[in-house]
């Protein structure tokens, strides 16, 4: 009973924070029929996970999940677009910034699943219904907040000049998405090297964080949040939750934190490790102390 409480009530308190998002999100907004465009979108992040929840829930499979989360931003966006009529070069930019990329990102932890056959994050949330369910709940309401500025800009309505604080943010978002996949394709060409295999990597970006793709990820989505600074107004200032949810859910929720604790029970009584702890930074790239 106590579980059950538990977790309907994370997931009540996901669908308030995404309707308190999605209100706020449409203030102003453009409108399609009953709804905001915004609120279509939120609509449509939750029903593709509800539904793509079924055949996982029956299959037991995670195989799936980062692909729907992916698919889930470029339907999102695609929606947001569709609807929103005519879009200015701010808006049309940043569609393309998020669909590039879920597609890579997607592509790349899907293949990522495929070749290692599970994902151990789910090892025990799979087995039990509530739970799943509550975990792609929660992909919908991170596909929402995430994109949060994004769905802002382009269906806000507010159309000015991209001027230099766009220039700025687009300029974050590159080099946090160029961090992000630089990092990516080093650790999987380390993995591939069969010398590596059960060690850790220490090179390249690796040697300036201890985990600089995620760093990459909180950057370009900072990015996004500054190319929207011009456009918001009234209640859509609490967009800006994005890049304070990218944050809080990569330090303390499936982040970093669980990859820390991984590593530490996989490689603590390891000297090497410990040496690369302590001279490498947890997130924030910066030069290895010595």
């Amino acid at each position: 009973m106590k579980k059950i409480i538990i977790i309907s009530s994370a997931i009540m308190i996901s669908l308030a924070l995404a309707v308190g998002v999605t209100i706020a999100g449409s203030d102003g907004g453009a409108r399609y029929g009953m709804f905001s465009v915004f609120a279509w979108c939120a609509i449509a992040a939750f029903a593709i996970n509800w539904l793509a929840f079924i055949p996982a829930n029956l299959a037991k499979t995670e195989h799936f999940y980062d692909l729907t989360g992916s698919l889930t931003y470029l339907t999102v966006i695609g929606i947001a677009v569709w609807l929103s009529g005519d879009i200015d070069f701010r808006a049309a930019a940043v569609a393309l910034m998020v669909i590039v990329w879920a597609v890579r990102l997607g592509s790349f932890l899907f293949l990522r699943i495929q070749r290692d056959g599970k994902d151990d994050r789910f090892d025990q949330i799979k087995t039990d219904w509530m739970r799943f369910f509550m975990t792609w709940t929660l992909q919908a309401l991170w596909v929402l907040l995430t994109a949060a500025c994004a769905l802002a800009i382009i269906t806000g309505g507010n159309r000015v000049p991209l001027g230099w604080i766009g220039m700025l943010g687009m300029t974050i978002w590159l080099a946090g998405f160029t961090i992000e996949v630089i990092a990516d394709q080093q650790k999987s060409t380390f993995k591939k090297d069969p010398q590596n295999a059960g060690d850790f990597i220490s090179t390249g970006l690796w040697s300036w964080s201890r985990h600089p793709n995620y760093f990459g990820e909180m950057l370009l989505w900072f990015g996004i949040a500054v190319i929207s600074l011009p456009i918001l107004s009234g209640w859509q200032w609490v967009c800006l939750i994005s890049p304070l949810f990218v944050y809080m859910l990569i330090t303390h929720v499936s982040g970093v934190n669980k990859l820390e604790q991984k590593a530490e029970a996989r490689w603590g009584a390891d000297p090497g490790y410990q040496s690369y702890k302590a001279a490498t930074s947890r997130l924030f790239p910066r030069p290895p102390r010595k």
